[in-house]
């Protein structure tokens, strides 16, 4: 059955819940890379790259295939360096933005030659005693800006733990003096679910205040956070107002040290949420006063993001497509309130039936686990309109595998 538009069909995602089993992941390519083609389509004609942020989705298929597009990564922990050089990006392609983690790990992604970003001037001053000028680095900076669906998601207002607080500047450039560093980039990162592009414009003017401090920055890195559509008519950041606004700002206020800065971006969510598809089957109806329940073979062990963000995912009777719409609280079969949504409007559900949660290809296998003892679920990739098996089901081992018996 062939698959190669970006949306796959209700009949199809069925096809492989029986195929493969339930509950089941599927990721779509060429949404991957529709997305993809939106950034490169919006930013051609100027000095942009995009960093793939791999933290949403590390599948070492999904890296593979996300590096044959062309994008460079972005990582957020040594082990994601690993996965991404196992994928085959070439160190200069591999981003690691350190959240206060241990020297060693830092250390290590020096020996591996990939770019560094440091988010803490204790690290920063680490790093200056031990490389001074022989190894580039950049500096995480928080701008001290409000933004993001959640705050949970926001990463660059005044009380986040991330960056280096902009207000201590001073700070990092007595530590570029004292050990004579070579800072590369200035990087900020503001959250996630960003729609309106003025957001970054606001990041970018906080940074042309320090660009004329460095004296050699190459790079400029915004960080990510665009928004996807969720629910029906939701909108997604504009990503050609965003380039355009780029471009101007850029323009507008040329590097003091002659040399044109290179713009980076890292989208994670944008390239992967809408290529996934989580397929459930329903276990049990319950009907009560106050609702009634469907009962799917899922649970927040597997798509947390409803319970811990309350994020909007939605939901589809993919097996009864014309049935009369009726209110439902559809829930997991974990011992914990893992509801992923209450008295949401769905077609006529029954017992068997299989429902899809859409926009689930960011955050939503990355943040499972085996909570309850249960097995995490497959994951699939169609590719070309072909489905593949890119990660097998657990099974009872596994829940073993690193256990020691006494």
């Amino acid at each position: 059955m062939s698959q190669q538009q970006s949306q796959l069909t209700p009949e199809y995602l069925i096809t492989l819940g029986q195929q493969f089993g339930t509950p089941l992941y599927v990721y779509h390519a060429e949404k991957i890379r529709e997305q993809y083609a939106k950034l490169t389509t919006a930013f051609r004609d100027s000095n942009t790259v995009f960093f793939y942020a791999c933290k949403a989705l590390t599948n070492i298929n999904i890296l593979k295939y996300v590096h044959s597009l062309g994008a460079n990564v972005d990582c957020s922990s040594i082990n994601e360096v690993r996965l991404a050089l196992h994928a085959g990006f070439p160190p200069e392609r591999v981003l690691y933005t350190s959240n206060g983690i241990g020297f060693d790990e830092i250390e290590e992604a020096v020996s591996l030659g990939v770019i560094v970003n440091i988010d803490s001037l204790s690290n920063l001053e680490k790093f200056g005693k031990k490389y001074g000028h022989t190894y580039p680095v950049g500096v995480r900076l928080r701008p001290n800006i409000m933004a993001g669906g959640n705050l949970k998601i926001s990463t660059g207002h005044d009380k986040s733990k991330f960056g280096i607080p902009v207000d201590q500047v001073d700070k990092i450039l007595d530590l570029v003096d004292r050990y004579h560093l070579r800072i590369a980039d200035l990087h900020i990162h503001t959250g996630s679910e960003i729609k309106d592009v003025d957001v970054f414009v606001q990041g970018i003017e906080i940074l042309f205040d320090l660009i004329p401090k460095f004296k050699e920055l190459q790079f400029i890195d915004l960080g990510g956070g665009f928004k996807v559509p969720y629910k029906d008519g939701d909108g997604e950041t504009n990503i050609t107002e965003l380039a355009q606004k780029v471009q101007t700002a850029f323009a507008n206020h040329p590097n003091p040290g002659g040399r044109p800065l290179q713009v980076w971006f890292e989208p994670g969510k944008f390239l992967v949420s809408e290529c996934g598809y989580f397929v459930t089957k329903v276990n049990v109806m319950k009907e009560t006063d106050a609702a009634t329940f469907v009962s799917v073979d899922s649970g927040f062990n597997h798509l947390i993001r409803p319970m811990f963000y309350d994020a909007y995912h939605r939901i589809e009777n993919i097996s009864n497509p014309t049935g009369i719409p009726k209110r439902y609280s559809v829930v997991g079969n974990i011992c914990e309130t893992d509801t992923f949504a209450w008295h949401r409007m769905i077609n006529e559900v029954r017992e068997g039936d299989y429902l899809v949660f859409y926009n689930a290809g960011a955050y939503g296998f990355e943040m499972s686990s085996n909570f309850n003892s249960r097995y995490k679920p497959a994951e699939v990739l169609v590719k070309d309109g072909q489905a593949h098996l890119i990660r097998r089901r657990d099974k009872f081992e596994d829940l073993l595998r690193n256990q020691i018996e006494l």
